[in-house]
C-alpha cells in the first residue's frame, strides 16, 4: 500500500474520531443544559419540595396554574414554597394563581416567602399559605383593585376631531378614550371594582383567618412594610427560604434535607433565553402585551400615585 494511501486512510480515521468527539461534546452540553434548566435535576417520583417563583407583573397563565394545581395530587411533592417578588397584576391572573395554590394548601403544607415586594395580587397569592415570611423592608399589602382608563376628548376637541359611537346601550362604550365617563358609567365601573375588591377581601379573610371587617380596615389600598404588616397579622414571621424550610421541618415534619424542584412551564429555548436579558424584558413585555386589560379587566397592582 502506497504512502499516499496510508496517509489518506489516517486522515479519514482522524476525521471520524474528531466527529465522534464533537458529537460526544454536543451531547454533553445538551445534557448539562437539561440538568441546569430542567427543574433542579429532581428524579421523577423522588420526594421533594416544590418551589414556585413569581416574578414581575402577574397575568393570566393557564399553563402555570395547571402545573401548580397538579401538585396537589402529586405524591412526590411534600410541600410547596411560593417565592414572590411582584407588585401585583391583573385580578383574574391573581385569582387563578391564588386558587391553584389554595388547592395545593388543602392537601399539603404551603409557605410563602416575600422578597422585595409582594403587593396587591402579589399578596393575594400569598394568603393561602400556612405561613408567610418576609423581611422588615418588604413592601406588601396594597389590598385593592384598580380599573384605569383615559380621556383624550379635550385634545381631540382642540384638534377639531369629533368621535362618535353607535352603541346598543348607554353603558356599552363606558369607559371610552374619546369622552368622559358619564355618571351612570362611573357608577357601573365603581360597582365592578367593588365586586372584585370584595372578592379580594374574602380571600384575605379566609387565608389569614381574619374577620372581613378587620380586613376592610386594612384594605384601603395602602402598602405596608413587613415591619408594619407583622403586628397587623398580614404576615407571620421575618425570614427567607431557609427560615421557611426550618418552619416546615419543625411544624410539618418536612425534612430540610429534601431537595427542591422549581416549577417550570417554559420550553428549553425559552429557558435558554431567560437569563439576564429575559429577566429585564419580562415585565415590559408582559405589560405591553396585556395593555388591553386596562380597559376590560381590573388590576390588583401596587401603583404609587404621581400626584
Amino acid at each position: 500500500m502506497s504512502f499516499e494511501t496510508d496517509l489518506l486512510l489516517d486522515r479519514r480515521r482522524l476525521k471520524r474520531r474528531l466527529m465522534l468527539w464533537r458529537v460526544v461534546a454536543v451531547l454533553a452540553v445538551v445534557a448539562a443544559l437539561g440538568a441546569g434548566l430542567g427543574g433542579g435535576g429532581i428524579a421523577l417520583g423522588r420526594p421533594h419540595v416544590a418551589r414556585l417563583l413569581v416574578r414581575g407583573v402577574i397575568t393570566e397563565d393557564r399553563a402555570l396554574t395547571r402545573a401548580v394545581g397538579a401538585l396537589a395530587a402529586d405524591p412526590s411533592v411534600a410541600a410547596l414554597v411560593v417565592e414572590i417578588d411582584s407588585p401585583g397584576g391583573s385580578v383574574a391572573g391573581g385569582e387563578s394563581l391564588h386558587d391553584a395554590i389554595a388547592l395545593v394548601a388543602a392537601k399539603k403544607p404551603v409557605v410563602a416567602v416575600m422578597d422585595g415586594i409582594a403587593a396587591s395580587a402579589g399578596y393575594m397569592i400569598a394568603v393561602p399559605a400556612a405561613r408567610i415570611f418576609c423581611s422588615p423592608a418588604t413592601l406588601t399589602g396594597s389590598i385593592g383593585v384598580l380599573l384605569e382608563t383615559g380621556d383624550v376628548s379635550g385634545l381631540l376637541g382642540k384638534l377639531g376631531v369629533n368621535a362618535d359611537a353607535i352603541v346598543s346601550g348607554p353603558l356599552k362604550d363606558q369607559p371610552s378614550f374619546t369622552k368622559p365617563l358619564s355618571p351612570e358609567g362611573r357608577l357601573a365601573m365603581q360597582s365592578l371594582v367593588m365586586d372584585m375588591y370584595e372578592q379580594f377581601v374574602a380571600m384575605v379573610a379566609e387565608g389569614r383567618h381574619m374577620d372581613p371587617a378587620r380586613v376592610r380596615q386594612l384594605a384601603d389600598g395602602r402598602a405596608y412594610t413587613g415591619h408594619q404588616a407583622l403586628p397587623l397579622g398580614l404576615v407571620d414571621q421575618f425570614g427567607g427560604e431557609s427560615e421557611a424550610r426550618a418552619w416546615l421541618a419543625k411544624n410539618r415534619a418536612i425534612p430540610e434535607t429534601l431537595p427542591v424542584s422549581e416549577i417550570e412551564t417554559r420550553s428549553l429555548a425559552e429557558r435558554m433565553l431567560g437569563g439576564n436579558l429575559g429577566g429585564m424584558l419580562s415585565i415590559p413585555l408582559k405589560i405591553l402585551f396585556s395593555q388591553h386589560l386596562m380597559l376590560d379587566g381590573g388590576w390588583a397592582l401596587w401603583q404609587p400615585s404621581s400626584e
